[in-house]
C-alpha cells in the first residue's frame, strides 16, 4: 500500500509573507515578522507573540504605539473634519503650528507629510533665500551636503546622496550640491563658496549607521555657516523631539539652525506629518503658489501633530531619554562580546557596530526577534536600538538579558 504524504499547511506568518511577496515591490528587505497589534513599546505578531520594539519605526513612535492621548486626538478630529486641502483654512493648523513654533523657537513653520518632502522644502527655501535675499546668481545656488547623509528618497535627494544604491538607475540628478566628508569642519570651512546657499546636515547619521559627529563640530559649523552668511540647516526628523536625550539634537551645542526639518515622531505613529521650520527672513520667501501640500497642514494631521507634540513635552520624554540611553549604552558596552567593535549614540538612539570578521549586522537581529526583540541592522554592520522613549529601566533591564545571550 501507497502512502502520500501531505506537506502541512503554511502557518499564518508564512501566508502574510507569500502574499507580501508575491504583490509587494521588492524595496525592503524586512524580518520575517507579521505584527497585527501594537500597545506602548510591545508589538504582537499575528501567530500572537509578543516582543519588544527596538526601533519604534525608524523614531516616528517616540510615544510609544497607539499613545491614548494621541489616538484620542485623531478620533476625535475624524469624527469632525479630515481634509480641506490648503484652497481653505481650517481650525487645526494655525494652533498646531503655533505650538510647533513656540517649542521650537522659530518664527513661522510650513507644514508638509513625510520627512522627504519636508527636506525639499527646506531646499526650495534656502535656495529662494539665496536669490533673492543674499543676491546669488540665478541658478548657481549651491547647498552642501555630507558623505553617508540620508535624507529621503526623491530623485532630487538620492542625487546627493553617496551611497551607490540609492542612485543606481535614477538619474539624471538634479546638480547644485557638493558632498563633503560629515564631522570634518575644514572640509566644511574649504567647501563654502560665494554661491553657497546652505549646509544641510543630519546632527547624528542614523541611516549610516547611528554616526555621531565630534564635540562642537554643530557649534562650529552653525559659527562658519554664519559667518560666511550660509544657511545651517537641521535634518532632525529622526534625531529630533526628544529622541537623543534634548528636545532637539542640536540642544546639545546650543545649536540653532536657520531652518529645522522635523518629521517621524511629530505624527505620533499615528498619522505623517513633518515641517520646515524657520524665522521670517527665510520663511517669507513663499509666496502663494510657490509651493505647497494637498494634504500639508490638514486638520486630522494639524490634530495628532498638536497630541504628538504635546505628550513629548508633558511627560518629558527628552529626559527620560537622556537619563535611560546613557544607562543602556553603559550596560551594552559592559558586555563583554567578541563580536562588538563599538556602542555609539545619544539619549536612545544607539548603534551597535559588529565586528567585520563576526559577519554582518543581520544574523545578530534575527537571533534577537527569536528571543522577543525587534531591532533591525543599518549599514551591513551595525545593530540599531532606538525604542520607544516611553519604555521603563526594567523593561530594558530585561532585554539586556536576551542581548547579552546573543552578542555574547
Amino acid at each position: 500500500m501507497t502512502t502520500t504524504m501531505t506537506a502541512p499547511p503554511p502557518s499564518v506568518t508564512q501566508r502574510y509573507l507569500e502574499e507580501a511577496e508575491r504583490y509587494s515591490a521588492h524595496n525592503y528587505h524586512p524580518l520575517p515578522v507579521v505584527l497585527d497589534r501594537g500597545e506602548g513599546v510591545w508589538v504582537w505578531d499575528v501567530e500572537g507573540n509578543r516582543y519588544l520594539d527596538m526601533l519604534a519605526s525608524y523614531s516616528a513612535v517616540n510615544q510609544g504605539h497607539r499613545h491614548p492621548e494621541i489616538i484620542a486626538a485623531a478620533r476625535e478630529q475624524m469624527d469632525r473634519l479630515t481634509l480641506t486641502s490648503r484652497a481653505f483654512h481650517n481650525d487645526r493648523m494655525g494652533p498646531f503650528l503655533h505650538e510647533l513654533c513656540d517649542a521650537a523657537g522659530f518664527d513661522a513653520a510650513l507644514p508638509m507629510n513625510t520627512g522627504a518632502e519636508a527636506v525639499e522644502t527646506a531646499i526650495k527655501m534656502v535656495r529662494k533665500w539665496g536669490y533673492e535675499v543674499r543676491g546669488v546668481p540665478d541658478g548657481h545656488a549651491e547647498i552642501i551636503v555630507c558623505e553617508d547623509n540620508f535624507h529621503g528618497r526623491t530623485t532630487t535627494i538620492v542625487g546627493f546622496s553617496s551611497e551607490d544604491q540609492y542612485r543606481a538607475g535614477f538619474g539624471p540628478f538634479t546638480p547644485g550640491f557638493r558632498l563633503i566628508p560629515y564631522g570634518d569642519i575644514d572640509a566644511l570651512r574649504a567647501a563654502i563658496g560665494p554661491n553657497t546657499v546652505g549646509f544641510l546636515v543630519e546632527p547624528i547619521q542614523g541611516e549610516a549607521g547611528v554616526i555621531v559627529p565630534p564635540d562642537g563640530y554643530l557649534r562650529d559649523a552653525a559659527a562658519l555657516c554664519r559667518e560666511n552668511g550660509v544657511a545651517f540647516v537641521a535634518d532632525e526628523i529622526q534625531t529630533g523631539l526628544g529622541r537623543t536625550g534634548r528636545f532637539m539634537c542640536c540642544d546639545w551645542e546650543d545649536v540653532r539652525p536657520d531652518v529645522l526639518i522635523v518629521g517621524k515622531a511629530l505624527g505620533g505613529g499615528v498619522y505623517p506629518v513633518s515641517a520646515a521650520i524657520a524665522d521670517s527672513e527665510f520663511m517669507d520667501v513663499f509666496r502663494p503658489g510657490d509651493h505647497g501640500s494637498t494634504f500639508g497642514g490638514n486638520p486630522l494631521g494639524a490634530a495628532v501633530g498638536s497630541a504628538s507634540l504635546r505628550v513629548i513635552l508633558d511627560e518629558d520624554l527628552s529626559r527620560r531619554s537622556d537619563e535611560l540611553g546613557t544607562w543602556f549604552m553603559d550596560r551594552l558596552r559592559a558586555i563583554p562580546s567578541p563580536h562588538v567593535d563599538e556602542v555609539r549614540g545619544r539619549g536612545l538612539m544607539i548603534g551597535v557596530v559588529i565586528r567585520e570578521s563576526s559577519g554582518t549586522a543581520r544574523p545578530f537581529c534575527e537571533a534577537l526577534k527569536e528571543r522577543g526583540i525587534l531591532a533591525k541592522e543599518t549599514h551591513h554592520q551595525v545593530v540599531r536600538f532606538a525604542p520607544p522613549l516611553t519604555v521603563t529601566r526594567t523593561e530594558l533591564e530585561d532585554a539586556l538579558v536576551e542581548i547579552e545571550a546573543v552578542l555574547r
